[in-house]
């Protein structure tokens, strides 16, 4: 039997608390780099030996906007997606040689599942993803055209598009601007108790969607200020470039 197509999808995420850095175990920042990139190194590892036999074959790894922006508080989990797209970008080039092995990558923005309510928190807040917010379905039916017709690699719904860019124009502000929304919710949300989530063992109840795209419908209407703020953080994003741009001409 041939393997055609091989999917790698892990995402643990451990938000550590932002008045005290250590407050994270280091035993839950090395599960973390262990699932999200070795468990992809692991799987590559076991599948190319058949793929270059049989001179064909598919790795999609399934990465996210993390490893385009930073995450303050969950640097486990920013190193393991920065170092995944490193890995995967040079695996790449290695097969170069083979032209109908593909290593393709996906990268999603914030997808409604469960895995905030079974992650590894260290916060003292109750964590919820960030509008807007991609459905799994989006998710699968990208891997199964990435399958069928290889790309090296897409990108999933706008924030996923406006946060890469937004960094790479402004790295310094668009990660001021995301800690300072950590350090918000931090202080504003509702309290939760320090817990090491799905790190060590099988999350319960296990589910497709996490309901988070419901929840934001109704926090929305009920705060509808929250999208002209948003833009306006896009705004000081921009300004900040065109600055740059003035000040580089001057």
């Amino acid at each position: 039997m041939r393997l055609r197509a091989k999917v790698r999808r892990w995402c643990w995420r451990p938000a550590g608390d932002r008045r005290c850095r250590r407050s994270t175990p280091i035993e839950a920042h090395q599960r973390v780099i262990q699932a999200n990139l070795l468990g992809h190194m692991h799987g590559a590892h076991a599948v190319l030996p058949g793929f270059i036999a049989q001179g064909c074959g598919t790795l999609i790894n399934t990465i996210s906007l993390g490893a385009w922006a930073p995450a303050p508080y969950a640097t486990a989990y920013s190193a393991s997606k920065f170092a995944l797209r490193g890995f995967s970008e040079a695996l790449s080039a290695e097969l170069s040689a083979w032209p109908h092995i593909h290593v393709c990558d996906i990268f999603p923005g914030f997808v409604d599942t469960p895995g905030m309510r079974h992650a590894a928190n260290y916060t003292g807040a109750t964590v919820r993803a960030v509008p807007p917010l991609v459905s799994p379905e989006e998710v699968a039916q990208a891997m199964v055209k990435v399958a069928k017709w290889p790309r090296r690699a897409v990108t999933i719904g706008g924030s996923a598009r406006v946060v890469r860019a937004g960094h790479a124009l402004a790295p310094r502000l668009s990660g001021w601007i995301a800690a300072r929304g950590m350090d918000h919710h931090a202080r504003h949300g509702e309290p939760a108790p320090h817990t090491a989530g799905n790190l060590f063992a099988p999350s319960e109840p296990a589910a497709v969607s996490g309901g988070f795209r419901q929840e934001a419908r109704q926090r929305a209407a009920r705060k509808p200020l929250v999208p002209v703020l948003g833009g306006a953080l896009l705004a000081g994003v921009a300004l900040n470039w065109l600055m740059g741009r003035r000040g580089a001409a001057v």
